[in-house]
């Protein structure tokens, strides 16, 4: 595995100040673009070598704290300090799609410390420690599949031997065994980390603590222990405010009907009645805000249009072989009500298989007349990120009201504020959710799913599990989250692997 190295005398400082606070947030507000409120006069500090879960809400600022930590965006007020012999890097949840042309060597060569004649033996090291063959360095981005490009990612941040690292969702797109390795290489990290990610079990293998920025109060709560001590923690929390609010609730009630009473036998017991209503008030004082739980989806269903007898029929698959694709017939048709997983490991091509279907190759597949296609693609470009959200939805609707889309986006956590800005200041969660917006509004009798659990707060993935159980259509999905496949009803599977030999 890689060492990473750091300039002698920086190591040195570095580690004297290893244990010591290495980031501090001293009242820091912040709004995105000046407009919606992410952080509100909020504090914390992060000890050196500590490896902390940044939790919260699709849509309550995560990324955003992350931009205000690598110096990207500056608060409204407050103060952020940064240990100043320590260095930050960032592993982001998706390549920008302007960069998706640039080749390995260009891509690592931004911000890479070190002397341009060490590259490409920095790219093997760093490619090494994420499970990653090393490819031809002037190979184009976008000829990634997304597990690679999420390794990319992870290894771009690593190549800057960074004393504070930021993880923003790393394990998106990535199968079992990248997930597997990329626990095994951060429960061994011996610097300090921050990671975002709605993947608890993946949290609770390493962190030792866990901020929480609530979307409700603006604020950041810290824990320590791991993602479920947390949990654990928060529910004890609410529970004793519940009962506590309860227990004052009580009381107030008996005040109240108190001083109704003395107030009503009039005279010198009207001022009695006073006391007993100021003490009402002084016990509504004294109750606590009960932490408010994430917003969690509504059961919903994505309605599929009427079809009668084949929807679809796959003739022959392309699979990405070390030598380049192969092709192996197949013959397989689905009607409605008719389930189909696609799997295989990062690399091998899923999303390209994806991408044949949508497309319509009438050599690869065959698509009966009128059938209506709803695609989840798992870099979301099947959405304008130029029209504003109200124009996505709109756009993906044959009948209905300018009601029926506000409903739509309401059912997914999307407000009307929300609605009225571009798709591009969304959350890629909040990306995904309007996506899934889109499928219910579109009403599609085939439906496409690549990853659609990625950036999804790990609260709703059961949720849209049990619509797509039920979805009534033909349906073909990819997905590498065991748990989320294991609630789904499949009656096809298609292994890409199978087709190797």
């Amino acid at each position: 595995m890689m060492k990473l190295r750091f300039p002698s005398d920086r190591h040195f400082l570095f580690l004297m100040a290893k244990d010591n606070i290495v980031l501090r947030f001293s009242e820091v507000s912040f709004e995105y673009r000046h407009k919606k409120a992410v952080l509100d006069a909020v504090n914390f500090s992060v000890r050196g070598g500590t490896k902390i879960a940044l939790m919260g809400q699709n849509g309550a600022g995560k990324s955003s704290l992350f931009g205000l930590i690598m110096g990207e965006q500056k608060p409204e007020s407050g103060r952020i300090s940064l240990d100043p012999v320590a260095t930050v890097a960032i592993g982001r949840q998706v390549i920008p799609r302007e960069r998706l042309n640039e080749s390995v060597e260009e891509f690592f060569s931004e911000g890479f410390p070190g002397k341009e004649w060490e590259l490409p033996v920095k790219i093997k090291e760093v490619l090494d420690v994420v499970n990653l063959p090393v490819p031809r360095l002037d190979r184009k981005l976008r000829e990634f599949s997304g597990g690679q490009q999420a390794r990319l990612l992870l290894a771009s941040a690593l190549i800057k031997d960074p004393d504070v690292l930021l993880l923003d969702e790393p394990t998106n797109n990535l199968d079992d065994e990248g997930i597997a390795h990329l626990t095994a290489f951060l429960s061994a990290y011996h610097k300090t980390l921050i990671v975002i990610s709605h993947d608890a079990d993946f949290l609770n293998s390493f962190t030792d603590g866990v901020l929480y920025l609530d979307i409700h109060t603006h604020k950041i709560e810290q824990y320590s222990g791991t993602y479920y001590d947390v949990v654990e923690e928060i529910g004890r929390r609410i529970a004793k405010e519940q009962r506590e609010n309860a227990r004052l609730e009580q009381t107030i009630k008996e005040k109240k009907d108190q001083a109704n009473v003395f107030a009503n036998k009039g005279g010198k017991l009207r001022s009695v009645a006073k006391r007993m209503r100021d003490m009402a008030q002084d016990l509504e004082d004294n109750k606590v805000d009960v932490r408010r739980e994430d917003l969690t989806l509504s059961p919903f269903e994505i309605p599929a249009m009427e079809s009668v007898g084949p929807i679809i029929t796959i003739k022959q698959v392309s699979v990405m072989t070390p030598d380049g694709p192969k092709v192996s017939p197949i013959n397989l048709t689905l009607k409605k009500d008719t389930h189909l997983l696609i799997a295989g490991p990062n690399g091998i091509g899923k999303s390209t298989l994806l991408e044949t279907i949508v497309s319509g190759d009438n050599d690869l597949v065959g698509i009966a007349p009128g059938t209506k296609v709803g695609y989840y693609r798992q870099d979301f470009s099947t959405l304008d990120f130029d029209k504003t959200a109200f124009d996505e939805l709109e756009s993906a609707m044959d009948i209905g009201t300018h009601e029926d889309i506000y409903k739509a986006a309401a059912r997914f956590l999307i407000p009307a504020e929300l609605l009225r800005q571009p798709v591009a200041t969304l959350s890629e969660g909040q990306k995904g959710l309007l996506m899934f917006a889109q499928l219910v509004l579109r009403r599609p009798n085939l439906l496409i799913l690549d990853e659609p659990t990625n950036h999804i707060n790990f609260r709703h993935i059961p949720v849209i599990a049990d619509a797509l159980d039920v979805y009534k259509g033909a349906m073909i999905f990819v997905s590498h989250v065991p748990d989320f496949v294991a609630r789904i009803r499949i009656d096809e599977v298609i292994d890409l692997r199978d087709h190797l030999k």
